[in-house]
C-alpha cells in the first residue's frame, strides 16, 4: 500500500480509502467486519462512513456497525484514520440536520457513542448549509476540536466557492480549516476539474473522490447485463442508456488492455493530480480485492489521452474551459 498526507496536513492515510455505504444496506454486520479485516490487512487506514448511512432512519446502522469492530479488538483503533460526515436529517424532530452549533454537538457525540470511540479523525461537512452563519458552524467545530473529540475537519459535496470561503473564514478566525474533500469524480462525471479541484490544489485540500465506479457504470456494467448479472437501478439504468457508446467502447478499450474496467476506472482518478485517495464502496471482499489490484496499475500519457478522448471532460479549469 501506498501512502500520501491527506491535504496539506501530516495525516498520512493510504491511496485508497475504505467506503461503508453499503454496511447494513447491502451488505451484512458479518461480511462487513470481515471486509474492514481484509482492508486494514492490506494497508488501507482510511475508513470513511457518515452518521446517515444504514437502511433505517436516525439509527446509524453503519457506524454501529464499525463500533462494534472496533470493540473486539480495541488495538484497531490506532491503526485507522476513522472519518465520519454529519448534515443529513436524523429524525424528522426539529434540529435533526445541518450544521447548527446544536445539530454539530448531538451528531458528534451520537457518532462517538456508535463508533465506540472517543475521538473522530476527520469530520466532515457532509454538504453546504446555506441556512446557517459560517460563524456558528465554525465555532461549533472549533469546540470539538478543542475538547480533542475531533481531530481534523473535512466537507463533502462542496462548491469551489464554498471551500474558498470556508478557507478563508476559518483563517480569518484563526482556526481550523478543512484538509479534505469528498466529491462525486469519476471519467463519467468530471464537473469538478472546473472548480472543486482547482481549488482543493490551491488551497491544499485533499480530494477524496467517492463514487469512483459511478455506481457500477464503469466497472463492466454491460458485461455484466449480457451475462445475467446484478440489474442497475432506475436511475444507473438510464445513464447507461444515455452513455451506452462511450462505455461500449471503454470496456473494448479495457479489454484490448487486458486489465478489468473497474480496475481501470481506480487507476485513473489515482493519476489525477490533487486527487489523494477514491473511496472504495465494496459490497464484499472481493470487490475490496478488485479495487486493490488498480493500485498496480499504471497509465501512460497516451492511455490517459486515449481515455480523455473517450469521456471528455469540461475542459480543464474554469474559466478557460468555457471562456476565452
Amino acid at each position: 500500500m501506498k501512502y500520501t498526507n491527506l491535504g496539506r496536513s501530516g495525516l498520512m492515510v493510504s491511496r485508497l480509502g475504505l467506503g461503508t455505504m453499503n454496511f447494513a444496506v447491502h451488505t451484512s454486520e458479518t461480511e462487513a467486519h470481515a471486509i474492514l479485516d481484509r482492508a486494514v490487512d492490506k494497508g488501507i487506514n482510511l475508513v470513511d462512513t457518515a452518521n446517515t448511512y444504514g437502511s433505517r432512519l436516525g439509527e446509524g446502522e453503519t457506524e454501529q456497525i464499525i463500533g462494534n469492530w472496533l470493540a473486539l479488538d480495541p488495538a484497531r483503533r490506532d491503526r485507522i484514520v476513522l472519518a465520519t460526515k454529519m448534515y443529513g436529517l436524523m429524525s424528522h424532530r426539529p434540529n435533526a440536520g445541518r450544521l447548527s452549533a446544536f445539530h454539530i454537538r448531538k451528531a458528534c457525540e451520537d457518532s462517538l457513542r456508535r463508533l465506540r470511540t472517543d475521538h473522530i479523525d476527520v469530520l466532515q461537512l457532509h454538504h453546504i448549509d446555506r441556512t446557517t452563519p459560517w460563524e456558528e458552524t465554525w465555532q461549533a467545530l472549533e469546540l470539538l476540536v478543542a475538547q480533542g473529540k475531533v481531530t481534523y475537519i473535512g466537507t463533502s459535496n462542496f462548491a469551489g466557492w464554498h471551500l474558498a470561503r470556508a478557507q478563508e473564514y476559518a483563517r480569518h478566525r484563526d482556526a481550523t480549516a478543512p484538509v479534505s474533500e469528498q466529491s462525486v469524480y469519476n471519467l463519467l462525471e468530471r464537473t469538478v476539474e472546473l472548480e472543486v479541484l482547482p481549488a482543493c490544489r490551491a488551497y491544499g485540500i485533499g480530494l477524496l473522490p467517492y463514487s469512483p465506479l459511478h455506481g457500477g457504470l464503469l466497472g463492466g456494467a454491460l458485461r455484466r447485463a449480457a451475462a445475467g448479472g446484478r440489474t442497475a437501478s432506475t436511475k444507473s439504468g438510464r445513464q447507461l442508456e444515455r452513455h451506452h457508446e462511450a462505455i461500449t467502447a471503454y470496456e473494448k478499450w479495457c479489454d484490448g488492455l487486458g486489465v478489468p474496467p473497474a480496475r481501470v476506472a481506480l487507476a485513473w482518478l489515482l493519476h489525477q493530480p490533487g486527487v489523494t485517495a477514491p473511496v472504495l464502496g465494496p459490497r464484499t471482499a472481493e470487490q475490496l480485492d478488485d479495487g486493490l489490484a488498480a493500485l498496480r496499475i499504471s497509465l501512460d500519457g497516451d492511455r490517459l489521452k486515449e481515455l480523455d478522448a473517450l469521456f471528455p471532460g469540461p475542459g480543464g479549469p474554469a474559466p478557460e474551459a468555457y471562456a476565452w
